[in-house]
């Protein structure tokens, strides 16, 4: 799981670095073009409730989709499927790393902010999420069918854009919110297959 990682990071993160090996490298560092740093949070109360309010929308809504769109063995943590504590480190390799960290800097990180700086935010913001919708509706699509495969979509773009939106208007720019948001969530799927919860 460590290797494949890593792998994973190393794949999301090619494009991103070579567009900023070529067009922002004088300007900045690459962790600070993608908004890989600590954030800065002004609006504290107001980041809080919406982090917690959006990651409970994002484990909530997962558990639906699992339940009633998807068959147990469709979804990426299927892989952990009772396999009991003995798969914690790699569901959190899993969960933060592999899927987490490599989906945050390609999405939220390079496609978002390039969008966000060519449109502004609205827009930007709103294009980010459903390419990252249709990433997860497209995966889904074959074992799922176009139906369920669309309102996995939807649920998922949904959930980029509150991600986006609490980076970028909550956490001055940084992807660590919506990393360690992710992370969670995909934790929480991931300790559900390990100890057969559905």
């Amino acid at each position: 799981m460590l290797v494949s990682s890593l792998i994973q990071v190393i794949l999301f993160s090619v494009i991103p670095l070579v567009c900023w090996f070529l067009f922002a490298r004088k300007k900045q560092s690459f962790f600070e073009w993608i908004g890989c740093k600590l954030p800065v949070i002004e609006k504290r109360n107001s980041f809080f409730i919406l982090f917690f309010l959006a990651l409970l929308l994002f484990v909530s809504l997962g558990w639906i989709i699992i339940l009633f769109f998807t068959n147990d063995t469709d979804v990426a943590a299927s892989q952990f499927y009772g396999v009991g504590v003995s798969g914690i480190a790699a569901a959190l390799l899993y969960a933060f790393i592999q899927t987490g960290l490599s989906e945050e800097i390609l999405f939220r990180g390079f496609i978002g902010k390039r969008l966000n700086s060519a449109f502004g935010f609205a827009t930007g913001n709103t294009v980010q999420a459903l390419l990252f919708g249709c990433l997860h509706g497209v995966m889904f699509f074959s074992r799922t069918g176009i139906i369920n495969a669309v309102i996995i979509m939807l649920f998922t773009a949904l959930i980029g854009w509150f991600m986006g939106y609490i980076n970028e208007r909550l956490a001055g720019g940084s992807i660590i919110p919506s990393w360690m948001m992710h992370g969670l969530a995909n934790s929480f799927s991931a300790m559900t297959m390990m100890f057969q919860l559905v």
